[in-house]
This record gives structure tokens, sequence and C-alpha cells, in this order.
């Protein structure tokens, strides 16, 4: 007798399909302002192309450190913080753990690993429903929800939806972009499978298996494959963002240009073909590299190769404004602006590896930064269909630089909060357009940057109260703290710093004009944006860090709220390893705030970029 499938059905606010970075974002986002929120995950770990699996480390505006004052922050920043705080030797176990820990305790969020969708109802250009298997458990789920966000990468939702979508390049004339080529076409960048290589000091010897490719010096003259002094590292850093890039990484990560794109029309339906090809070119370029002439690899040892290829490029779905290489280059500030990006236009090789005669990628560098709308992040044919991550709607051209994670998050940040907005005024996507300034001064608030915005809160105390200071150094004075910028910028520090700390600590004091009731203050510290705390594999992205909790991280403050000379609330904090704290209370009747900094985590003064008191 044959035996039905188990069923199971669940309804929620918010259904986000897919947990990489930006769906992790997207969910935590949406979950944080009030919405009921499932994510639905095909893998056992979160994280995507960062996670264990894959191990690709997070690049975004910053451009590894070439412009450190375009880190990205918001929840992106708060996981990697956390992870820095636990994790001095980049385990990939801990970091996997430290995002599934964040959405496993996340109030208002269920999560669904080994998940896979594979179908959804689609009734008047609304979707009502999706399905999705769970091997694990042999169970079927149907989740019905108000609003979807499709952060699957490959676009499947909106692809099963029936939404409008794009792949491959425009023609140049569609949007005048200087770099498109004259007629569209369907080439995509490929596929990467990673390696770890550790030094054994010693030698090791490597037998390659019988399914790896054979290649020549000849075939890889044109990407970098073997071990580098720190002065040629250095030298094709530089090149990365150059208008043509050398194929650069150290030989103990890997390389991204280990890369295929498939021969058919569709580079998702030649996934697993893709995978078994780079897998023999994988252990073949090591054999190489090992066997195939001195590239300074005897110590070396092969000890991971990945086996789920990190993808690029495959579906791009359809918004109300197509993101094109003009708005890039221009460095475009759009009204509707809900994030930025700031990686060059880094497009790949059509057949990647297989172009043996051509430089792995085009980077076409910029200063600065864009902005990208809030039209890029929804369906402009289904009314509820959100979406996050590589898959918004750009040109060819412009996903280049708003495909890396660090963009990618940020963006997924974004439609959360907008998805819990949708829910709270019982409204679609589109309609938030009318409610965009609500939505840009939300993600301020929560340590997301939007560039030439600034805190203008009606609701924040802060702004309308004068700030004092037990110390303060020149150009670091304590009216920074309110004056709407929680980050260094070109022209201001925009934060105040104590000179010195005393045995009985620095303080910021806020005087109120009247007495007020409080309930929440939140604090915005330094970590020193010149230093990045990514999770990473390579040697030489480890190098541009420091171990442990950035020394320039308050550590140990307390609030003090009174009524006249009394004190009506009080709050010490110890062990702080965030740069944002959100700190929530009963309300309390006050007419002045202290925030007193007795520790950091090794920094001899006390940094603050923001306070908001509401």
């Amino acid at each position: 007798m044959r035996r039905n499938v188990k069923t199971k059905k669940f309804t929620y606010d918010v259904v986000v399909v897919g947990g990489g970075l930006s769906g992790i974002c997207a969910a935590i986002s949406a979950a944080r302002h009030g919405a009921n929120v499932a994510i639905v995950h095909a893998r056992p770990v979160f994280g995507g192309n960062a996670s264990g699996e894959i191990r690709m480390h997070v690049c975004g505006a910053s451009s590894n450190m070439e412009k450190p004052l375009l880190e990205e922050t918001g929840i992106l920043y708060e996981l990697m913080l956390e992870n820095k705080s636990r994790n001095d030797y980049f385990n990939f176990s801990i970091w996997d753990m430290v995002l599934y820990q964040k959405v496993r305790e996340q109030k208002n969020l269920t999560f669904y690993l080994n998940t896979a969708m594979d179908d959804c109802i689609v009734e008047n250009n609304t979707i009502q429903s999706i399905t999705a298997y769970q091997q694990t458990t042999e169970t079927r789920f149907t989740f019905h929800a108000k609003i979807f966000v499709d952060a699957t990468g490959n676009a499947t939702l909106g692809y099963l939806a029936g939404a409008e979508y794009r792949i491959g390049s425009e023609a140049k004339a569609e949007f005048d972009e200087p770099h498109a080529p004259e007629q569209p076409n369907n080439n995509r960048m490929g596929n990467t499978l990673l390696f770890k290589a550790v030094d054994r000091g010693t030698s090791i010897r490597f037998q390659r298996p019988g399914f790896a490719y054979t290649f020549t010096e000849e075939q890889l003259k044109h990407r970098t494959h073997a071990k580098l002094s720190q002065q040629q590292e250095s030298t094709a850093d530089k090149a990365l963002l150059n208008i043509t890039s050398y194929g650069s990484a150290t030989i103990d990560t890997g390389y991204w240009w280990i890369e295929l794109s498939g021969e058919s029309d569709d580079i998702i339906d030649e996934y697993e073909q893709i995978r078994d090809e780079l897998a023999a070119c994988v252990y073949g370029i090591w054999d190489h590299i090992k066997n195939g002439g001195d590239h300074g690899a005897e110590n070396y040892d092969l000890e991971w190769v990945g086996m789920l290829p990190g993808m690029r490029e495959s579906r791009r779905l359809v918004g109300d404004y197509i993101l094109n290489e003009n708005d890039i280059l221009t460095n475009r500030q759009f009204e509707d602006a809900v994030c930025y990006g700031g990686w060059p236009m880094d497009i790949h090789t059509p057949r990647g590896l297989l172009d043996f005669d051509k430089l792995p990628s085009e980077a076409y560098i910029f200063d600065g930064a864009y902005t990208i709308p809030y039209r890029c992040y929804y369906s402009r044919q289904l009314h509820n269909l959100m979406m996050a991550g590589r898959n918004i709607s750009t040109s060819r051209m412009a996903l280049g630089s708003t495909r890396v994670m660090g963009t990618c998050a940020i963006g997924g940040q974004a439609v959360g909060t907008a998805a819990a907005m949708c829910i709270a005024l019982d409204c679609l996507p589109r309609d938030i357009l009318n409610h965009i300034s609500e939505l840009q001064q939300t993600l301020l608030k929560d340590d997301c940057y939007i560039p030439n915005l600034r805190n203008a809160d009606a609701e924040d105390i802060a702004l309308r109260t004068s700030v004092t200071a037990s110390s303060e150094k020149e150009g670091y004075n304590a009216e920074n703290v309110t004056n709407g910028i929680s980050r260094p910028t070109e022209k201001c520090s925009n934060m105040w710093s104590s000179d010195g700390i005393s045995e009985k600590g620095e303080s910021l004091s806020f005087a109120f004009e009247n007495a007020v009731e409080i309930s929440q203050i939140r604090l915005t510290f330094d970590t020193n944006f010149n230093y990045s705390i990514k999770q990473t594999q390579s040697q030489k992205r480890q190098n541009q860090q420091r171990i442990g909790i950035p020394p320039e991280l308050v550590k140990k403050y307390r609030l003090t709220l009174q009524k006249g000379d009394a004190v009506v609330y009080q709050k010490d904090i110890s062990d702080n390893h965030q740069r944002h704290n959100v700190i929530d209370f009963p309300t309390v009747f006050c007419d002045k705030l202290i925030i007193t900094v007795y520790e950091t985590n090794g920094c001899q003064d006390a940094h603050i970029f923001e306070v908001r008191i509401y």
C-alpha cells in the first residue's frame, strides 16, 4: 500500500525563501519590527555563499578596505561582531553557529532548514502560498503569507510564480551603458568551488585523482597560482581595482577564478554538471601547483575542498526600476534610496576558467558610493513579492557591483523592514513608496547607513536636547552624537571622544528643558572601520584584522536617569561587544540622562557616534 507524504500548513505575515545573508537580514529585520516571519532554507546551515559549505568571505562597498568608511553596518555588522567576539581563528563552524543562533533566538521568527521550496499558488498577480519539501523529515509544507521575499539568489520563487525576469546582458542602447555590449547576449558569470590549503612545515605530496583535469602553465598564464610574497600580494590587490584584474588570491584560500558558467542557455539547469567539472578543475589545478613546477607549495597540504559551488549570476527579477551602470558610475542618489553599494562593477569572462587567453575579470572602478532605490526590491508584476540578494532589479552591468554579499545583506535588511511596514500598515510593497521617509528613518535608527541622509526622527528626544561632556578632544565634540550621522565621513569625525578615561569614568550628559517620559536609549559606538572584521579563510584578509573585539569599542558603561537630584533609573552594561546597543526599560519620568563610560576593549579614550533617546 502506498503511503502519503506528511503534510503541514502554516500561515505567517512574511515568508522569506532563502537563508543566505540577504535572507537572514530580511527575516530578522521583519521579525524585530513585529511581523510573524518564517525563513525557509534548502541547506542545513545558514549563510549561503558565506557559510561553511562554500566559505566565501563577505565583500561589500568597502572594497576590501579600499573604501573603509563605506563598511556595511546594521544586522550584517552585528553578526560579524558577534563572530569576532568568539572566533579568533576564523573557524567556519563557529561562524555557522553564530548565524544559526541569531536566527534561532530571534522572537517572531520560525526557521525551516533542509526545506526546499518547489511550487507556489498565484491568483490575480498575488502569491497565495508556497509549498516546500523537507527531505530530512519527509514532510511537505504549505506556507501562506501576505508578503513573500525571494532571497533564493536564483529568483526561484519569482520564476515559479511567473514574475518578469532577465538573464544575460542588455544591449548598450537600452540604458546607454558605456561598457555594455552592442547587442544583448546570454553571457553570465560562473560558479566557483573554493579550497583551503595549509602549510604543514614539511614536504607534503599530492596524488591526483583520476577524474582531475590537467593544466599547463600556458593555460594558467593569466591567473596567479603560486605563493606570492607580501609585495606581490599588494600589487595583485591593486590590480583588482584596475580596469582589468589579474586572477589573484593567496595559495591557502582557493581561487575565485576556478569558475565555470556551463555550455547551455540556462546555468541553473547545469548546476550539477558544473559542480562535477569544477571538482575536476580544482583537483587538476592543485595537481599543477604541487606537481607541475615550483609554485612555492612544497609544504602545502590540501585541507578542504568545497562541493557546493557558489553562484554569481542567474536570473534578475524586474522591479519598478532597473538599476544600471550609469547610476553606479555617477554615484546617483535616489529619493527612495534604502541602501548603497561601492564594489567595482566586476564582470567576469563569459566562460570563466576556460577563457585561457583572457584575464578572468574586468573591474570598472569608481570613487564613492551609489544608492539603490527601494523600487529595485519588489516585483513590478506580482503585488506581494519582494526580492533580496543578487536577484534584485538591475542590469547585468550593475549586477557586477550589487551582487556582492555586503550589498545584498543591507538590501535584505531594508526589504525586511519594509515587509514589516506592509503588515503594520496593511498595504503592499509598492505602497511603501508613500512612506519612504519613514522606512529610511527606521533603517537609520537600526544602524544602517544611507549616504546623504541623516537622523531626522521627530520622536528622538536627543535631537532637541543640549549635551555636554566631562572631557572631549578637539574635533570630537559632544554635539557630534546628535548631528544625525553615526559614522565617520571624509569631512567630519561625527563622534565624541573623551580625552582619556579617568577613574570615575567619562560622561555625556543630556539635560531636558522639561521632564519627559523615556523607555529606550540607543547608542552607537566606534569599532574603527579601518580594520576588517569579516569571517574569512584567506590569510591575506585575516592579516587585515585584529584579534578579538575592536579595542575602540566601549566595553563597560552606565546609564543614569534623574528627576532633579533623584535617580529614577540606572543600568550597568558590562562586556559589550556590539557597535549598536538598544536598551529598553520601563517608562520613567526624568529630566536628565547621564552616560558614563568606564572601560573600552583597549582604547584609552571613550568613543560614541550617536545617542538616541525615546
